[in-house]
């Protein structure tokens, strides 16, 4: 008889990517995808439009599905479930005002982490809805529902009904307990000035619905807590993503409440946490940086790995689009040590660092806030793909770092859970566990100080 195969979905914020998998083995047997608009803020009904795109040929050939989706964006729907306004993207920063008001109305920064494991910044979901009560309150007004990315697009599937989320990406909206794994009903009509319906809550053992032809849908989850589930990340592992944005996150048996706001303290998409750190800048880093030097991003690691550790004085402070850790929302980028004699080697090299830099400074503080070093370092996301990125990340964390083959994580982590759905057993399906390579260097400590410093001088400008 031959093996069931379950889909996982990836609705990102650059497209939407689906895996056709074998539920058995996590092999993966086709896979397709389709763009979404550009932007922080964008009509949820692309994302639709793409899943239907990227999925088209594979549904009819699989028994169950679930979606993972990037995290905090707000779709906000009217009583006939239309959006009210363009989803606003975790990205977006014009919620920082906001941010500070209601940490301030729960009690302040220590109340706040209590209140929901994080102390709230721009990209949490109920800023967002703060922001809309303050500057378009017609449409806050005629808001109903509020549901996440990767919640509208799986009632997508079902052609509507009652929507559904996981404790998860719920726990990124700043309207759930992670303590009491529940909804804060009244802190989301706190930010929205008046009560609004949320989505059920469904365990990703579980099946969340089923579609008129018989397909399971499973609860789906966010695009961090899904990574987590394909790599099977355990206790001691430190997952380092390099995507639009920079994630380093663990996995933990009890809820991390940091009252100074830099670690998140999530959950996961089973039973335990995810606390992780963000960071808004990461892979466009390098993006930019190629650009600027019109070069691909091969090349790019050539120029950066030709220059010696240190970039010959060149420091880059990279919060190009505002920054999330630290909390940043109005800094720009910021390069120091620029000479006459400044190479393009020298640009490059410094762009990688400071990418790592950033990212070194997350894991410091999800260690510190974990109260555990990291037995393994896993680097993985777009930008793991480049080989300067994997030669010099060693160097600056201070530790080996191992590589998986480049892979859609995220789709595979909801694939995965599709298959736990399926099987409705207590515990993940068992996977073959994905290929991978060690790198190793001598640690370059002068790099981060260097970084450290600029950081500190510049903390009194943005």
């Amino acid at each position: 008889m031959p093996a069931d195969l379950v889909i996982g979905v990836d609705s990102s914020t650059q497209s939407t990517k689906a895996l056709l998998v074998d539920a058995d083995t996590g092999a993966v047997v086709a896979e397709q995808s389709a763009p979404h608009p550009a932007g922080t803020t964008v009509d949820p009904r692309s994302w639709l439009d793409a899943f239907d795109t990227a999925a088209a040929e594979l549904l009819d050939r699989a028994s169950a599905i679930a979606v993972g989706g990037q995290q905090h964006g707000m779709v906000a729907l009217d009583a006939a479930d239309e959006p009210v306004h363009d989803a606003i993207l975790w990205n977006d920063t014009r919620s920082s005002s906001e941010a500070l008001d209601l940490i301030a109305e729960i009690g302040g920064p220590e109340a706040c982490a209590e209140a929901i494991g994080s102390v709230l910044v721009a990209s949490f979901t109920s800023t967002k809805l703060r922001w809309l009560r303050d500057h378009e309150p017609e449409a806050a007004r005629r808001t109903q529902r509020v549901l996440l990315p990767h919640d509208y697009v799986s009632r997508h599937l079902l052609g509507g009904g009652d929507p559904f989320t996981d404790r998860g990406d719920a726990s990124g909206t700043g309207y759930f307990s992670t303590r009491d794994n529940a909804w804060r009903l009244d802190l989301a009509e706190a930010a929205l000035g008046h009560a609004v319906e949320l989505p059920r809550i469904v365990p990703s053992a579980e099946v969340a619905a089923t579609t008129d032809s018989g397909l399971v849908v499973g609860a789906g989850t966010g695009d961090n807590m899904a990574a987590a589930l394909a790599l099977d990340l355990q206790p001691g592992d430190v997952v380092v993503s390099i995507g639009t944005s920079g994630v380093a996150s663990a996995i933990s048996s009890t809820p991390v409440a940091d009252s100074t706001g830099s670690v998140t303290g999530f959950a996961d998409a089973t039973s335990y946490f995810l606390p992780l750190v963000t960071t808004i800048n990461a892979a466009r880093i390098l993006d930019l940086q190629a650009g600027l030097l019109g070069v691909d991003h091969v090349e790019l690691s050539r120029l950066a790995l030709s220059a010696p550790s240190g970039a010959n004085g060149l420091t880059l402070l990279p919060y190009y689009d505002g920054e999330r850790t630290p909390n940043r929302p109005s800094a720009t980028g910021t390069w120091s040590g620029l000479t006459s004699s400044t190479s393009r080697e020298d640009l490059a090299r410094a762009a990688v660092e400071a990418l790592l830099c950033a990212l070194a400074d997350a894991i410091d503080h999800l260690c510190a806030a974990t109260g555990t070093p990291p037995a393994r370092i896993l680097l993985v996301g777009g930008g793991a793909r480049s080989q300067a990125v994997r030669t010099l990340a060693p160097a600056i964390f201070g530790a080996p770092v191992t590589v998986p083959e480049p892979g859609e994580y995220v789709a595979l982590g909801a694939a995965r859970q599709a298959a736990w759905a399926l099987a409705g057993t207590p515990q993940p399906p068992t996977w073959t566990p994905v290929a991978s390579e060690t790198y190793e260097a001598e640690p370059t400590p002068l790099v981060r100080e260097a970084y450290a410093q600029l950081r500190e001088r510049t903390s009194t400008w943005t």
